[in-house]
């Protein structure tokens, strides 16, 4: 499925939810759902700076493909990383640069989280968009 489908489905289906607080706790309950990240992965070179919580994406890239992984100590993080990680798995390097999760905005999710968390949002989004720009020049070399 193409990001393009994948950001309609989420849009239409957060904008399900009437209340923003609902949304939010939807996130948390995202997030209960996602596998935890083995012990191993829980290293520096995994976490991301900048965020109040502990987060960590582990991201990989396989048969032209990115998926990526993602755990936090924090629920709401955990959520927020979850689906973004969710969101952009399976894509190619070039999708993934391509399209920013301005869209949580629309739907009333970012706007609804603290100064901090919103930091901590842009910094998944610029975590993975560059691991993907990182992929695609290594696909251009090879």
């Amino acid at each position: 499925m193409l990001l393009a489908e994948k950001q309609q489905s989420l849009i239409e289906e957060l904008s399900l939810i009437p209340d923003a607080y609902e949304r939010l706790a939807y996130l948390v309950e995202y997030g209960k759902k996602i596998a935890k990240l083995e012990t191993s992965f829980k290293i520096d070179q995994f976490m991301i700076e900048g965020c109040l919580s502990q987060l960590w994406i582990v991201p990989k890239f396989e048969s032209g493909k990115c998926t990526f992984q993602s755990e936090s100590d924090s629920a709401i993080v955990h959520g927020i990383a979850g689906l973004l990680c969710d969101f952009y798995s399976d894509q190619p390097p070039e999708e993934i640069i391509c399209n920013d999760a301005s869209f949580l905005g629309d739907v009333g999710i970012s706007q609804h989280l603290s100064p901090n968390r919103r930091n901590g949002l842009s910094k998944i989004v610029e975590f993975i968009q560059h691991f993907a720009q990182s992929c695609q020049k290594s696909e251009m070399i090879d």
